[in-house]
């Protein structure tokens, strides 16, 4: 029983101090954001590769994930004859849900390993040690910029993936279901309001400063050469889609007692 005990307190007090870390690591980081000078190069560079090169992943993943929608939709409304209804049910499932949180997970596999990758090697190769030597503050050169590109591109890819994602419900709806291509746009449009999109939009954001922040931290804090690295990586990955995961539900809380969703 006291061993029992003994473990979850030991497992309580990790927790905490693994998030005071990360709070005043990211204080940090904010705090040396808004200060100057500013590196708008490597701004730059982050909104290129978390933005535009992760379109491809981001499409692809919308435009299935909106097909198989429209033919489970079909499948199981066919039963009580309300096929009518899937194409509310297509714009809304990925304006409102299936397009943030999937587009979060994406972008968390592919930016979040490769932001612990990326700064985990700088780290045990003394590279972010040799930024400090050269009187550059190592969190407003590496971590600021991602951060910032985190919460601004996210939202972006996610505008892109609701439109790949609806065009997906609609080529199987139209083509494969034969449904009238007229009647079916009508009802998306008639049944999509501007909350449901902001509402996306808005996880949209977390989601990306969520992935930013545990790759930066994981990365930066990263120790023990090549396994170091590779630990904190996967470290990256699996606290972004969890926290993704926990993020989407509270959010999605707040904004159904706001009337919003």
């Amino acid at each position: 029983m006291i061993w029992a005990l003994g473990s979850i307190g030991r497992i309580f007090l990790e927790f905490l101090v693994s998030t005071g870390r990360i709070t005043l690591f990211l204080i940090t980081s904010l705090v040396q954001g808004i200060r100057p000078p500013y590196y708008f190069g490597q701004i730059f560079r982050q909104f290129l590769e978390i933005g535009f090169l992760s379109l491809p992943v981001v499409g692809l993943t919308a435009l299935f994930t909106g097909m198989v929608l429209a033919l489970q939709s079909y499948t199981g409304f066919s039963r009580f004859n309300a096929e009518n209804a899937i194409a509310s049910v297509v714009v809304l499932s990925i304006t409102r849900e299936l397009g943030p949180v999937l587009a979060g997970l994406m972008v968390a596999g592919r930016i979040g390993a490769a932001m612990a990758a990326e700064i985990g090697t700088m780290r045990v190769t003394e590279q972010i040690d040799a930024l400090v030597t050269l009187s550059t503050n190592p969190q407003k050169y590496l971590i600021a910029p991602r951060l910032l590109a985190g919460i601004t591109m996210l939202p972006l890819l996610v505008i892109v993936a609701d439109i790949i994602g609806v065009f997906g419900g609609y080529i199987v709806s139209v083509y494969r279901l034969e449904f009238n291509p007229a009647t079916y746009l009508k009802q998306t449009f008639d049944f999509m309001e501007i909350g449901d999109v902001t509402s996306g939009l808005i996880k949209a954001s977390v989601f990306g400063f969520i992935i930013a922040l545990m790759g930066c931290y994981h990365g930066f804090n990263s120790k023990g050469g090549a396994q170091g690295v590779g630990k904190a990586t996967t470290y990256a990955v699996v606290s972004s889609s969890i926290l993704i995961l926990i993020a989407n539900y509270i959010l999605t809380s707040l904004l159904f007692e706001q009337g919003q969703v």
